[in-house]
């Protein structure tokens, strides 16, 4: 075949290959959110019950955050193909997990001043019908789990050779952080949940009243840890920060044969499955931009490789 033959042309969509099943995923665990905040605050005018409503609103908040992160499969799928976005939308899902884990900050923020407040200030508890919400809670937030911990992606990626200076070899390794963002934020719920129950059956059974804000204040630290980690991994895709395995594993391909020499490199992440390099090689006349993207054929984390050669 010539080279006239070769078609040279090339997509960016970079989303992860299990996408559409996640977005599947987030949206029942979204819809079952909602069903239950519906529930509980109707219930709560119904009955009058404060401890109903106040957490009824507490999960519009998550139900709010939930529907971040599956707005932001839509928009990622909508537009794969756009040509605004110079490399696909596969880092749309890192946004979503950013606004998600900011408004997990928030909540632990909140979470954490009421309690102080109420260790200064304690109130009257409710412990029969606080406790039975703490447990239906608990109950939806375990299904929420077990249905975003099932969203694993199994990479598989599709070579295309192109004879200029990009290649796309596969990518296996997931890495949803809109996905992690949901997760984290039903397991933050069910972690208050579960901190919510110990404190209120002490307090009924034990008279333990201050347990119930100190369990929160405890609550809200994990939360808030939890939001912080994600913020900073999120941010760091957002931010093109380099991955420092992948750029040391292409500065070895490239130099260790000899006849080559990188003298810029660039490496980030496109995608959950996906990240692109710009390689800049001055190199010997034995070596050109061909050998130079066959030496890094075996980095399937690569979908996307420029390279520029120079001879010496």
């Amino acid at each position: 075949m010539s080279r006239t033959d070769i078609d040279y042309t090339h997509d960016h969509v970079f989303l992860g290959s299990a996408h559409d099943e996640n977005a599947k995923r987030t949206l029942w665990v979204v819809a079952l959110t909602v069903v239950m905040m519906i529930g509980e605050i109707t219930a709560g005018y119904i009955t009058g019950s404060m401890a109903l409503l106040a957490d009824g609103f507490h999960m519009a908040t998550h139900a709010g955050a939930l529907g971040i992160a599956a707005a932001a499969y839509g928009y990622a799928k909508r537009h794969a193909t756009s040509q605004r976005y110079s490399f696909g939308t596969g880092k749309v899902g890192d946004l979503g997990g950013f606004a998600s884990a900011l408004i997990l900050g928030m909540i632990s923020l909140g979470i954490g001043v009421e309690s102080f407040m109420r260790l200064l200030q304690p109130t009257p508890v409710q412990f029969g019908t606080a406790t039975l919400i703490a447990v239906v809670g608990l109950l939806v937030n375990i299904v929420s789990a077990l249905l975003l911990g099932h969203g694993h992606g199994h990479g598989h990626g599709h070579g295309h050779g192109h004879g200029h200076d990009h290649d796309h070899p596969h990518a296996h390794n997931g890495n949803d952080n809109n996905l992690r963002s949901a997760y984290v934020h039903v397991v933050a719920d069910a972690l208050t949940s579960i901190l919510a129950i110990a404190a209120l059956l002490a307090g009924r059974y034990l008279g333990w009243v201050w347990l119930d804000p100190v369990m929160g204040i405890v609550g809200a630290i994990v939360i808030a840890r939890w939001a912080w980690t994600l913020m900073g991994v999120t941010a760091g895709v957002l931010l093109d920060q380099t991955d420092a395995h992948v750029a040391e594993e292409i500065r070895e391909l490239v130099e260790k044969p000899g006849g080559a020499t990188i003298t810029d490199l660039h490496v980030w992440r496109v995608g959950p499955q996906a990240c692109a390099a710009i390689v800049s090689v001055l190199g010997e006349a034995t070596v050109n931009a061909e050998s130079i993207r066959e030496r890094l054929k075996t980095v399937h984390e690569v979908s996307h490789l420029t390279v520029e050669f120079r001879q010496t």
